[in-house]
């Protein structure tokens, strides 16, 4: 007896629509348990689809550059009941088996194609917003298009379609105006060539979809930076001392660690970094929970994982799952669930230098603690010079949610974190 294996497209998440990079596998060939059998990729992170089974595909239902989403039939494979092996829901979005029996095959009626009438256009009235679907607001967002401007689609009953965002933007483009009414003159496009020979190398997707966003981000937020130093000599001093006690190859706590589990506190003190404005700008929400964002540099661009509960974990717990979410974010296999629901952003430059710079707001938070390299430098404590190793943070913040005094004062509860640990027991 053997089954029919339908590998699908897993859960990733609230994502709409999810590009087809690269398929490797075709009818015919025999694949592996785990066995890659497509590259995707969103607007966050390119991820590798594992095969839930091992055997023959019998048939393949995408190509590349296709769409997809959660529950797309990617393909089937045949296999004997005894070699298939199918992944747990949580894992993989499979269709139960289908037993395949050996039997005379059954006449299939033929299937008549019944041409549904014609259905005139109608001419709304330019008065009423036209309906748009799901996927087509989605892409307007990643424009930064408000739909509602689009009075009239030129699909079925006036409704909005893709085509009409993109004329849109011409549109304004052409005007001299962008979506949000600010007059941005473009950047002429200049011949480098004339000058010296050139290279294209073509921009991944997730560094375009990311300059898209920061762009947007950097015109619509007024923010401010606020640069500080904290006063990590003890801090280090513990550390070191965690990590002389732990066995060889067991896996070490790094400063990031306790920077995370100073943050949490100082959010908790103070509920405004904890929090997004409502899409109008007139409700402040509050959030509960406290998942923190880390920024990962990966050969295709950052992408930003999330440690979540982190106020209920233990630095050893955060050590293990940043390690295991920085590999699978260099790998290419972080799920669009594994970058949702952050509450702030940590971008950490410690490991290769710098003394400041300016992090964006990774929106919709409020806020974003950048981080660069600690250094000994002399510290006058009243009496004397003492030599002590002082850690740069920069903190950026949404200017419409909080205020100089409010993001002077967060810094300082880092600092005071920061400079004895202990007091995150308190």
């Amino acid at each position: 007896m053997t089954v029919l294996i339908e590998i699908k497209v897993p859960d990733v998440g609230n994502v709409a629509e999810i590009d087809v990079v690269e398929v490797l596998i075709q009818a015919g060939d025999v694949v592996a348990l785990e066995q890659t059998v497509a590259v995707l990729e969103t607007d966050k992170a390119s991820m590798e689809l594992p095969s839930s089974a091992s055997g023959t595909v019998q048939q393949v239902y995408i190509k590349q550059g296709d769409k997809v989403s959660e529950g797309s039939l990617i393909a089937t494979v045949l296999a004997n009941v005894d070699a298939a092996v199918i992944a747990a829901p949580v894992e993989q979005a499979v269709a139960a088996p289908v037993v395949v029996e050996e039997k005379a095959p059954t006449p299939v009626p033929a299937v008549v194609k019944i041409s549904a009438p014609a259905v005139a256009v109608t001419q709304t009235d330019s008065s009423k917003t036209a309906h748009a679907s799901p996927s087509v607001r989605l892409f307007a967002r990643e424009l930064g298009v408000d739909v509602s401007r689009i009075k009239t689609g030129s699909g079925r009953k006036g409704r909005i379609l893709k085509d009409d965002v993109k004329n849109f933007v011409k549109k304004v483009m052409a005007e001299g105006i962008v979506a949000t009414g600010a007059g941005i003159p473009s950047i002429p496009a200049v011949d480098f060539s004339v000058f010296g020979d050139t290279e294209i190398q073509k921009l991944s997707k997730i560094k375009r979809l990311t300059g898209q966003n920061l762009s947007r981000v950097w015109l619509n937020l007024p923010m401010v930076t606020y640069h500080e130093e904290a006063d990590i000599t003890e801090m280090e001093a513990f550390r070191n001392a965690l990590n002389t006690n732990k066995a060889k190859g067991e896996l070490k706590i790094t400063g990031l660690m306790f920077i995370i589990k100073a943050l949490v506190a100082a959010m908790q003190q103070f509920p405004n970094f904890n929090a997004s404005l409502s899409a109008d700008g007139e409700q402040l929400i509050l959030k509960k929970y406290f998942n923190i964002g880390v920024a990962v540099d990966t050969p295709k661009g950052l992408v930003v994982p999330v440690l979540r509960d982190v106020n209920n974990k233990t630095v050893n717990e955060l050590a293990a799952e940043i390690a295991e979410k920085s590999e699978k974010a260099r790998q290419g296999k972080l799920l669009p669930a594994d970058m949702q629901g952050g509450c702030m952003t940590i971008s950490s430059l410690g490991g290769i230098g710098g003394m400041a710079f300016t992090p964006i707001v990774n929106a919709p938070e409020v806020a974003i603690l950048g981080v660069t390299r600690a250094k000994m430098q002399p510290v006058w404590d009243g009496k004397e010079f003492k030599p002590r190793l002082m850690l740069p943070l920069d903190l950026t913040y949404d200017h419409r949610v909080i205020d100089g005094a409010e993001g002077a004062k967060f810094m300082a509860a880092i600092q005071y974190y920061l400079g004895d640990i202990r007091r995150l027991l308190l």
